[in-house]
């Protein structure tokens, strides 16, 4: 570890990451925490703290994992990329250090020329047949994050295989292996580099309002609606699709409409949590809004607060993603565009109620392992043998969600627009989300999905997850004296899916317990299921479930 230390020291030329060094010269836990390890790579590619060192993100590791990348696509036969890239810290450097360093190693390069979505970096590689593509994005994290994220050429992101072989290819590389030639404006002269044109960005929205299932009913769309975009890539298309669709009464939140990878207003920009739609909840409030709209900073992501009385009731994923299902399924089954054996797909880890609405609607529910990844590799099984149309509808509990076939991850845009489309379509009789919901809750019974996180830092943090999990393997009989019907452990795979650091407890009463370990962040997540006749009692399980699982944390 001193050694890689020392020899970034004499390597390192950026003058930032070289006073980086130079700081942490007389800090050994510093030293330790930054060169323990190369930052992890996976389905999800890279993801971490910005900053100097193998455990970092920084242009020495991206480069690293672009040079590995390029060896695994020409070894399969491809010649070109799509990059895009967020509104973070570091995003337009690195994604102009990838580009340059595709470009070098011969392969053909297209570069968004600002930043946006990652789903329009997924249609990207679809819609200019590219043999893959990386986003520059850390999502929904702090500011302190950045990350990398690897799209196969179907514009999925890549599956355990692929990130098997990369990862293999990267390891042959090193961090200082690439030597800059022409440059990023060279490669642009000569032709290696290419913006991505705004045909790309027109086609992206055609096939986003392709997916409305309003058909030929009648809606409001005079609903109000106060949009955020968080400091994100989402105000240019969500506007422009909400724009074109006819909705005329939008507000944009003006302080969190620049672009700011400081994230100054929202220091956690994460559209699940209810701090990072403060601000928007006072504009829809000052506004009387009937919904509040937020898309995280890559925009694949929307949190939904709608107003109840004169508060605002935040919608927690799962119930915009029921709220959605029901209403896609019944507008197709109303109009008789249900294909034959109509297919959705959902998370291990969410609710269960969307098997009973898919089960009115003749519907088959397929459940995936946590990552969109996995909905998307879904549909494109589907789309291989010729039957994408069977495809409705895929969403996971973190706020993801997806109706079309055009592109493979989840987004933003879309989910932006079916809820305005839903809100309209209710407005005209009478109703609104809330109402809706609650409808939805007295005929299928009323289920609370609750996740909680847990911070372990640093490679002790590491540690002590991996110990946790092996604690919780150990034969448990009951968690807050509801008994253990059956456990699911899917670190071997399970049921055909793929190993994953996952334990699922079927618990008496309908209640269910699933722990992992976080894929992106250093966080442990307990996802807890009550089935109880109302939200106070449910919550009143979902908290003793919590504490008795934290037992196994001392």
């Amino acid at each position: 570890m001193m050694r890689e230390y020392e020899r970034w020291r004499s390597l390192v030329n950026d003058e930032h990451l070289k006073n980086e060094l130079c700081a942490m010269e007389n800090a050994p836990e510093k030293i330790q925490d930054a060169f323990y390890r190369a930052l992890e790579f996976g389905t999800g590619g890279l993801r971490g703290t910005l900053g100097v060192g193998t455990n970092r993100m920084n242009i020495y590791t991206v480069g690293r994992a672009t040079l590995g990348l390029c060896d695994y696509i020409r070894e399969n036969g491809g010649k070109s990329v799509a990059i895009g890239y967020d509104t973070r810290i570091g995003s337009l450097e690195f994604a102009r250090r990838t580009a340059e360093i595709f470009a070098s190693e011969g392969v053909k390069t297209y570069l968004y020329k600002e930043p946006l979505p990652t789903p329009m970096l997924s249609y990207a590689v679809r819609r200019l047949g590219c043999d893959g593509g990386v986003m520059i994005t850390a999502s929904h994290n702090p500011k302190e994050y950045n990350g990398y994220k690897v799209y196969g050429s179907d514009g999925c992101q890549i599956t355990d295989d692929a990130a098997s072989a990369i990862l293999a290819n990267i390891g042959k590389r090193d961090y200082f292996s690439f030597r800059e030639t022409v440059g990023f404006d060279g490669f642009l002269e000569n032709g290696k580099i290419q913006y991505i044109g705004e045909d790309v960005f027109e086609s992206y929205l055609d096939e986003v309002s392709s997916t409305s299932p309003l058909y030929t009913d009648e809606v409001d769309r005079s609903v109000s609606i106060v949009y955020t975009n968080l400091h994100g890539t989402g105000r240019r298309p969500v506007l422009e699709i909400l724009a074109r669709s006819g909705f005329c009464n939008v507000t944009l939140v003006e302080k969190q409409a620049t672009h700011d990878g400081e994230f100054p207003t929202c220091p956690y920009p994460n559209p699940e949590l209810p701090e990072a739609l403060t601000l928007g909840i006072a504009h829809a409030k000052e506004k009387g809004a009937d919904v509040l709209l937020a898309t995280d900073p890559d925009c694949d992501r929307v949190g939904v607060a709608v107003r109840d009385g004169e508060e605002y009731k935040i919608l927690t994923g799962n119930e915009v993603g029921l709220l959605l299902l029901d209403f896609i399924a019944s507008q197709k089954k109303k109009h008789g565009m249900l294909a034959e054996n109509p297919l959705a797909v959902k998370t291990i880890v969410t609710s269960e109620l969307a098997k009973k609405i898919a089960e009115k609607y003749n519907i088959a529910i397929v459940d995936v392992l946590t990552g969109f990844k996995y909905i998307g590799e879904q549909i494109g099984m589907l789309e291989e043998k010729g039957e994408e149309d069977r495809y409705i509808f895929g969403f996971e509990e973190s706020c993801g969600y997806l109706g079309g076939s055009y592109v493979r991850d989840k987004d933003g845009v879309y989910a932006v627009l079916l809820v305005a489309e839903l809100c309209a379509y209710l407005a005209k009789r009478g109703e609104c989300l809330k109402s809706r919901l609650d409808a939805i809750y007295r005929e299928h019974g009323y289920l609370k999905n609750s996740l909680y996180s847990y911070t372990f830092g640093g490679a002790e943090g590491f540690d002590k997850m991996q110990s946790i999990m092996r604690t919780l393997r150990c034969g448990i009989e009951n968690f807050a004296g509801i008994r253990v019907l059956t456990v699911e452990d899917y670190l071997g795979g399970f049921q055909g899916l793929p190993s994953s650091n996952v334990l699922r407890y079927l618990l008496d009463g309908g209640n269910s317990l699933v722990v992992r370990p976080s894929g992106t962040e250093p966080k442990l997540k307990l996802y807890v299921s009550a089935n109880a006749e109302n939200e106070e009692d449910a919550t009143k399980i979902c908290l003793a479930i919590k504490a008795d699982v934290e037992k196994y944390f001392e």
